[in-house]
């Protein structure tokens, strides 16, 4: 089946390529040519400027009619996350739920509750532990024979705009990975069984890799949330799956966030930006290639996924009456300090950029206490997989103080629905062309690079499965899909010509 498929698909995979080699700029890569930076407006430098007049007035929309609902909700969202900030302090990366991929479907039964409540999880051994170390020393490699590879920063480089690369192929395609992503996606929940989205098969998400060098402290991103900023209160963002309306009415205890039907229409990059992610991960993630622990260039999540998904949404909608220099501290934090902004309201949405990820910092969002509350995920070793909910606070060390490198490849999980059949189509494109994915910044990529992978080497290092979540084999559902499923999986497949 998989030779038929690679067959039938060969023609019109070469022809992409063709048209790669021969401009600048393909329709698949439209994008122009960037790095990681690209993504967020602190590292870019980006000036920030006032948001337009609309977004005061869909602030004003947004909580019509319910104001004083949402004021009420306000103040038992402060009680709570002083109450849960204070455990999070004090446990640090021990209230990181930590799975044994040998046992995986019995320790995710055990900890479910935990991790949607964190919203994080640590899956131990997914890929053999000297498998993971061969995959960077052969990155090296590939790197050292291709020094034309862009990364971020370019005088020292620690992230690599490679997508396409041996390891990479064959990290993303690996049976235990594959299983692992499967069984994530079952932590999530369909409130409509006839939605559009399957969960029970993930597609293949190609993004970047990272080997981050002790003493490092320009990959130093701080605190933020990726797919999309502004859009999480655009009607035509996340708005179109009424995925917050919960928040917005007054009623943040009785938002899910684990409810993927309100996330198959959801918008989450309206203005094109470079590395914005606009297919739906229901998790982002990364698969460890050294031992690393925390302060040696790791990830810091904020595990309080639905109190803080809460609070960014509320925040622009308050002001404090006494300013942070004119209080103390528990003065300027305590819920009789702050009061619905009414007349008063901007269109401010505290860290968000249109075209940028999300942002977040202590003076933004004082009550997330982020210095206190954002916490490392804990030590790891090669083959481990790193996972976080896709409205997960969560930054990287601001200085790697370790004596080695911390080094992933970042693999998200990614369900079937078809706007993430439309991009898996121009993604395959992509790799046949050697360029980055459409959400990456543009360019030449890989496509010049000495010993790139082609689709020969996918077919010989991967099973029906692997080509099956890179789009080069027919999806198959599941026997127990629901009807909302079955429907999609089909739509999937005649989108990837099938």
């Amino acid at each position: 089946m998989a030779l038929t498929a690679l067959r039938r698909l060969g023609p019109q995979l070469i022809h992409a390529r063709g048209i790669a080699m021969s401009a600048t700029q393909t329709q698949t890569q439209a994008k122009r040519e960037g790095d990681i930076s690209d993504s967020f407006a602190s590292l870019s430098g980006t000036a920030k400027e006032p948001l337009p007049q609309r977004f005061l007035e869909l602030k004003q929309k947004l909580t019509r009619g319910h104001e004083q609902a949402v004021t009420d909700s306000w103040k038992r969202l402060l009680l709570q996350l002083k109450i849960e900030n204070d455990i999070v302090a004090r446990e640090g990366f021990n209230v990181v739920p930590s799975i044994e991929f040998k046992t995986l479907d019995t320790d995710l039964a055990v900890l479910r509750n935990e991790i949607k409540k964190r919203g994080v999880a640590v899956i131990r051994g997914v890929i053999p532990e000297d498998d993971a170390r061969q995959y960077k020393a052969e990155l090296e490699d590939y790197i050292n024979a291709n020094p034309s590879t862009k990364a971020f920063p370019q005088t020292d480089p620690q992230v690599f705009e490679l997508y396409w690369s041996a390891p990479q192929l064959k990290a993303r395609a690996h049976p235990n990975l594959l299983k692992a992503q499967t069984a994530l996606m079952s932590l999530w929940h369909l409130s409509n069984p006839e939605s559009d989205i399957s969960i029970s098969q993930p597609l293949s998400y190609a993004d970047r890799l990272r080997i981050r060098q002790p003493g490092d402290a320009k990959f130093a991103l701080g605190p933020h949330m990726d797919g999309g900023s502004v859009e999480r209160w655009e009607h035509n963002g996340y708005g179109l799956g009424n995925v917050y309306d919960r928040v917005f009415e007054g009623q943040w205890e009785k938002y899910d966030p684990w409810d993927a039907s309100t996330r198959v229409s959801a918008v989450m990059d309206n203005y094109n930006g470079l590395g914005a992610c606009s297919m739906f991960r229901m998790f982002q993630g990364w698969l460890s290639m050294s031992r690393t622990g925390p302060y040696e260039g790791t990830l810091q999540v904020n595990p309080l996924l639905r109190l803080s998904t809460s609070y960014l949404l509320l925040r622009p909608f308050f002001q404090p009456i006494k300013s942070a220099k004119d209080a103390s501290y528990s003065e300027f934090l305590s819920d009789g300090n702050w009061e619905f902004c009414g007349d008063k309201m901007t269109s401010e949405l505290h860290g968000a950029t249109p075209g940028y990820g999300q942002e977040l910092n202590d003076a933004l969002h004082p009550h997330l206490e982020l210095e206190k509350a954002m916490v490392h995920v804990p030590q790891v070793k090669p083959g481990d997989f790193v996972v976080w909910h896709c409205d997960t606070i969560h930054a990287v060390d601001k200085v790697h103080m370790g004596k080695a490198d911390s080094s992933v490849l970042y693999i998200p999980v990614c369900p079937v629905t078809e706007n993430n059949a439309k991009y898996l189509k121009r993604q395959r494109e992509a790799f046949v062309a050697g360029t980055p994915g459409p959400d990456f910044p543009g360019g030449q990529g890989e496509s010049q690079h000495l010993n790139r992978c082609e689709l020969g080497f996918l077919q010989r290092h991967t099973d029906t499965r692997g080509l099956r979540a890179a789009g080069f084999e027919r999806l198959v559902p599941s026997d127990t899909d629901p009807i909302g499923s079955k429907k999609v999986t089909e739509k999937a497949n005649a989108i990837l010509g099938y």
